[in-house]
């Protein structure tokens, strides 16, 4: 099962060491923090940069949460496995599957090219592709666009790398 650790923004990678360190193999699974990509441009140069998907949590994959859940204690920091009152609910079938497709095996989100035709985007490769309907903002001087997907039981809005190659009127 799948699970979301909620953690304080910025300290994400810190907690992610920690639960690999301190946490047995035996009792966790995985550990990892999706990422997307994203372009931009640094002193003239194009480089590709990697960032948090989604900011402030952490996801875990294990079959013992009871014992997970006591030897997070073990881990430095602000961390609330997330759930409803005082039972921990693991990610639904239709949140892991999303991620698996979104971010594949290695959760990175890579970036997507399309075109705005009248006033429609268009996605031509990359994970976007069929997420048409979810795109909610473009920015294309940024290259990202902003989605809103179902997350932790609510909607959550995501920014992820976009390249518009083209925009016809």
């Amino acid at each position: 099962m799948w699970y979301v650790i909620q953690v304080r923004t910025g300290s994400e990678e810190n907690i992610r060491l920690q639960c690999e360190a301190n946490i047995s193999q035996n009792v966790m699974e995985r550990c990892f923090i999706p990422y997307y990509e994203e372009r931009r441009r640094i002193r003239g140069e194009w480089m590709t940069l990697k960032k948090i998907l989604f900011p402030g949590y952490v996801f875990l994959i294990t079959e013992e949460i009871d014992e997970l859940f006591y030897q997070l204690k073990k881990v430095i920091g602000l961390t609330r496995l997330l759930g409803a009152g005082d039972e921990i609910i693991p990610l639904t079938e239709r949140e892991r599957d999303f991620l698996l497709r979104f971010g594949g095996e290695n959760q990175i989100v890579e970036m997507s090219e399309g075109i705005i035709e009248q006033s429609r985007i268009r996605i031509l490769s990359g994970p976007l592709m069929g997420m048409e309907g979810q795109i909610r903002k473009i920015d294309r001087h940024k290259r990202k666009a902003w989605l809103e997907v179902e997350m932790f039981g609510r909607v959550q809005r995501v920014e992820v790398g976009l390249e518009v190659a083209m925009k016809t009127v």
